[in-house]
């Protein structure tokens, strides 16, 4: 181990040394670009004039590169929208860091940006726009990405569930990407009634774009919704973190390179909710944990003067034990048992080649394991195995062994005003083996795809992005092919107004290919109109969707795709961070109307995980004097929906009891005291005091109910505990990441 570990910082010793030789007899040029409302520009176009040195910048509208060039330089600065700027240099064997700020092209207006459908979030956005940090701190979402979106227009609010249920569509409908490639699994395994949390942070990443609808053909495999991380290129500077909350430890460090272009860091946490659950009774009688550990290692570094190489590997496990009263006799008990270790990898890669070409590469794999007992106890809790339906169904073993791996390039020409041509492909390999009760079943997919999108700029005020997509299974013997437009059109200074449409693909998730291999693809088409308008730290943003889904599951009375359904609705987004100082909030509202035929339903219905109306309301205050944060959150949806199906009627089922639950209705309040511990120290600390609470007022919630299998009784499905308290210290050392760990501490 000391041999590994001092080889591997060997390695990295010696290319920070050639990195900075090299640097050496170059200059860099670094910077922002920003536009007139301070707002990022991403993909604005940098480079001295008759030279080949020059790069794109980032989605933050940051950029970078060196030069060998010394002297009187013209820097051309150009962007969509945007009136391209010319700035003279005196460029000498050193670093220069620029602010630009790029003028309208017209009129005094913003730039097109095609985005309806999308909610972007970028760690250093400027104005109104949401941000991970704003997201990732409403009160209430406890440390997870998912669930601090859900305070976002589109999402429903699912409290017994893990996953982003966007739209109508179920979480399965919603996928997670890391630099392009898909992150499969991003929570921990689930468990019957109770919410998991993520697997991976936050703050790993530097933009997140949250598309609940018509995303681009760069993007498939999710009917509802994608998620796009971009995560950080390179750290601002070393640091050290740490926590401790009574149930949760976590640590990890940051470190930048000399030369400021390579950095390797790593994390640990483990978690145990036992001594919690002895202080604050749960309803489930958990015997072991919840138990959760974790540990991750990155790796970046630069390459040539564009280029740039990005690794991340992590290992995550889970481990519960619980007992519940069973469903079908009240003198009975069930016992459930999970153990989930999961292996994530991904490596990325960028450059470009030339002025006017750029490479995007990345590929990605990801091993879980779930293996899930399910047992039938006695009055003693000892394991019965009565012969007779339907107890003799409630013992069983499931392990579920799944291997994913993903290559994917794309390549990106540029052309003048911003527009753009890219074009690429991909392939993702699935290798899934189950044993039900030691009975094996195996899946083997080879899943491909080719797609292509431009960007064209069709006048002063429009902006025009067609794509195609074209996909195949080997599992499921079928090709399809998914148009995808979007339109902008600037209406007024900070408005817009924006169309999209696309037909997007899904497999059926395993439980059903296992039972049917050739089931063919799942679809659904969206049709998007979005407003948008941004001022003085104001943003404010409606939206009008149809979703039309064909080729759904049905489970009766064979496996099939045979449903169908649709999803329609309104949504509203408000925010002000201008009216009252250090005062930060936002409202949203949701309206659905939905419904589908699929799975065991006899009809067309509204499905059980949808409420027709979800409001949000977040407040953060910020009071200087006493350096205290105060955060928060107050959630409302009507009631949802809940059945009784079972077996009978001419479709081979029938709805025997329905009702509407009660509504969801959730007041959250997180507090945080920041200080110092090492003020005079040169390793300067941000540390601080965290508290608070889940479901304030105590409101007893109930997200619907499980079935006795004759129906004669039914069980309310609430939540563990009728509220959730936190308390505890966190510390960084380097960067102020007070916010950060706050939240990953519950």
């Amino acid at each position: 181990m000391i041999s590994n570990a001092f080889t591997t910082k060997l390695i990295l010793m010696t290319s920070s040394l050639l990195c900075a030789l090299a640097a050496g007899a170059q200059t860099r040029i670094n910077g922002e670009v920003m536009g007139p409302l301070g707002e990022a520009v991403p993909g604005a176009h940098i480079r001295l004039k008759g030279s080949q040195a020059g790069t794109v910048a980032d989605s933050l509208g940051k950029f970078d590169f060196v030069t060998t060039r010394l002297g009187k330089q013209t820097l051309i600065v150009s962007s969509l929208g945007f009136k391209t700027q010319q700035q003279t240099l005196i460029v000498v064997d050193s670093t220069i860091t620029l602010s630009i700020t790029l003028e309208d092209a017209a009129n005094t207006l913003e730039a097109v940006t095609v985005s309806a459908g999308s909610f972007e979030a970028s760690d250093k956005a400027k104005g109104a726009s949401l941000t991970p940090i704003d997201a990732y701190t409403v009160a209430g979402n406890g440390g997870d990405i998912s669930n601090a979106l859900r305070s976002l227009p589109g999402a429903q609010q699912v409290g017994e569930r893990e996953g982003l249920f966007v739209r109508g569509g179920t979480s399965d409908e919603t996928r997670m990407f890391v630099d392009g490639t898909w992150m499969k699994n991003p929570n921990y395994a689930s468990v019957p009634g109770i919410m998991q949390p993520a697997r991976i942070n936050l703050f790993l990443f530097k933009g997140v774009l949250f598309n609940t609808g018509g995303y681009s053909a760069l993007y498939g495999q999710a009917m509802s919704s994608a998620l796009i991380l971009e995560s950080i290129d390179l750290p601002e500077k070393s640091s050290a973190n740490f926590s401790v909350f009574p149930s949760n430890l976590g640590a990890g460090f940051q470190h930048l390179s000399k030369s400021g272009r390579s950095s390797y860091g790593g994390g640990l946490a483990y978690s145990n909710q036992g001594l919690y659950n002895k202080v604050v009774p749960q309803r489930p009688d958990y015997y072991h944990g919840p138990e959760y550990t974790s540990a991750n290692a990155n790796i970046r570094f630069k390459t040539g003067k564009t280029g740039m190489v990005k690794g991340y590997v992590a290992f995550a496990e889970s481990h519960i034990g619980m007992r519940n009263p069973d469903t079908d006799s009240s003198s009975l008990r069930s016992d459930f048992r999970l153990k989930n270790p999961n292996i994530y990898g991904t490596v990325s890669y960028r450059t470009d080649l030339g002025t006017d070409w750029r490479l995007e590469a990345g590929i990605a794999y990801t091993f879980d394991k779930n293996s899930l007992q399910n047992r039938l106890l006695g009055g003693s809790n000892e394991p019965i195995t009565p012969p007779y339906v339907p107890f003799s169904m409630k013992n069983n073993d499931i392990t579920l062994r799944s291997h994913f791996a993903q290559g994917r390039a794309v390549l990106t020409h540029s052309f003048e005003r911003n527009q753009a041509f890219r074009f690429g492909g991909e392939t993702f390999y699935f290798h899934d083996v189950q044993h039900y009760n030691s009975a094996p079943a195996t899946l083997r997919d080879q899943l491909s795809a080719v797609f292509m999108e431009g960007d064209i700029h069709l006048g002063e005020h429009l902006a025009f992005r067609p794509g195609l997509r074209g996909e195949y299974s080997s599992l499921l013997h079928k090709a399809v092919i998914a148009p995808r437009a979007s339109l902008g059109y600037r209406l007024a200074t900070g408005s817009q107004l924006n169309l999209a449409y696309g037909i997007f693909y899904q497999k059926p998730e395993n439980r059903y290919l296992f039972q049917n291999e050739r089931l063919g693809f799942s679809r659904s088409e969206h049709y998007v109109l979005n407003y948008s308008k941004k001022a003085n730290n104001r943003l404010f943003r409606t939206e009008v969707y149809y979703k039309k889904y064909r080729n759904l599951v049905r489970t009766s009375p064979d496996i099939t795709l045979g449903g169908d359904g649709y999803a329609k609705g309104l949504e509203v987004f408000w925010r002000d961070k201008k009216t009252v100082r250090n005062l930060d909030y936002w409202l949203t509202y949701t309206y659905l109307d939905t419904k589908r035929d699929y799975l065991d339903y006899p009809e067309s219905i509204r499905p059980s995980f949808t409420s027709p109306h979800t409001f949000t309301i977040a407040v953060k205050r910020f009071f200087q004097g006493i350096s205290t944060n105060v955060n928060v959150s107050y959630s409302y949806a009507a009631g949802r929906p809940y059945y009784d199906i079972r077996a009978g009627g001419d479709a081979g089922t029938r709805i025997y009891d329905s009702g509407t639950a009660r509504p969801y209705n959730v007041l959250n309040l997180h507090v945080s005291k920041m200080m110092s511990f090492f003020k005079k120290s040169k390793f300067r600390d941000y540390s601080g005091f965290a508290f608070g609470a889940n479901n304030v007022l105590g409101t007893k919630q109930i997200f619907g109910y499980n079935y006795a299998y004759n129906g004669n009784f039914k069980t309310p499905v609430t939540l563990p505990a009728t509220r959730f308290y936190f308390v505890g210290v966190f510390m960084s050392l380097g960067i102020d990441r007070t916010e950060d760990l706050l939240d990953q501490s519950h």
